[in-house]
């Protein structure tokens, strides 16, 4: 899956792009002084500004060109940890679901929206056989958010093992995604670093095994 070659390539040149900011002190300071200002601001609204950075989050979960990573830094200031771990989580697995439930309820047209049709086929090949929860679950890691929902949706996988996939993959990615933002806002460059890595090599190995399994699949079926 080319997908998950792509994932990986973006989210380090990311990491880079961040330890990069994060070793530049003027702009470091500058960033994290503005994180705290926006961070005053977005406390002052106790309900609006959790409800937005939820729905964003969802969003983020089904569209590819959009992200709340950038938010986490001010999430994290304003509201601590543990909220923004929260609403974090809680928005990715809302995105998941609703993923899941346009591919199983309006299928394949609905889904040919949000991934081009080529890949599309090309998902539908691969993912039909993986119907187990442990497959599902390196599927989640391995893939972009936004794709395994509309496809297993549209396959019409058990929704529950799906859920329980979902909601575990995107434990330690939403965890990570919280300590990488508190971690920039410190400057502490090394744990920005290894944080990072070990998200990209949990996304990779995740990937590497699924791969394996479907390799193993095909020779034993010839």
């Amino acid at each position: 899956m080319n997908d998950r070659r792509n994932r990986v390539v973006v989210v380090s040149l990311l990491l880079a792009l961040l330890v990069a900011v994060a070793a530049f002190h003027p702009l470091h300071d500058a960033l994290a002084g503005w994180s705290a200002r926006a961070g005053t601001v977005i406390q002052g609204h106790a309900i609006a500004g959790p409800v937005v950075f939820l729905l964003l989050s969802m969003l983020s979960a089904m569209l590819a060109f959009l992200s709340t990573a950038v938010l986490i830094p001010i999430t994290v200031t304003a509201w601590g940890k543990t909220a923004t771990f929260l609403l974090l989580w809680s928005g990715w697995f809302l995105g998941g679901a609703l993923s899941f439930a346009i591919g199983r309820f309006l299928g394949r047209p609905a889904v040919r929206h949000f991934i081009p049709a080529e890949r599309l086929d090309r998902y539908e090949r691969e993912v039909k056989q993986l119907v187990g929860l442990p497959q599902l679950l390196l599927l989640q890691l391995a893939l972009p958010s936004e794709i395994p929902g509309y496809i297993t949706g549209m396959l019409r996988f058990r929704p529950s093992r799906y859920l329980l996939a979902l909601a575990i993959a995107e434990l330690p990615f939403a965890a990570g995604a919280v300590f990488l933002g508190e971690s920039f806002l410190q400057g502490n460059l090394l744990t920005v670093i290894l944080v990072g890595a070990a998200g990209i090599a949990l996304s990779w190995t995740a990937g590497t095994m699924l791969y394996r399994k479907r390799q193993h699949r095909i020779t034993s079926n010839e």
